[in-house]
């Protein structure tokens, strides 16, 4: 047989986790500084102006 499992506290324990699981998401969108995002849209730029640049054809 297997184990007993209690309904009510599993429902609760996998709603737990999903809302942590959204938490972490929002602190990794935005949980940064200003120094960190201005630097991460830095990056995309250079990024875009590079493939832009690599381009065969306008």
């Amino acid at each position: 047989m297997g184990d007993v499992v209690n309904l009510r506290l599993a429902r609760k324990a996998k709603a737990r986790a999903g809302k942590e699981a959204t938490a972490a998401a929002n602190r990794a969108a935005f949980g940064r500084g200003k120094a960190e995002k201005a630097a991460a849209r830095a990056a995309a730029q250079r990024a875009a102006h590079l493939l832009d640049g690599a381009k065969r054809e306008e």
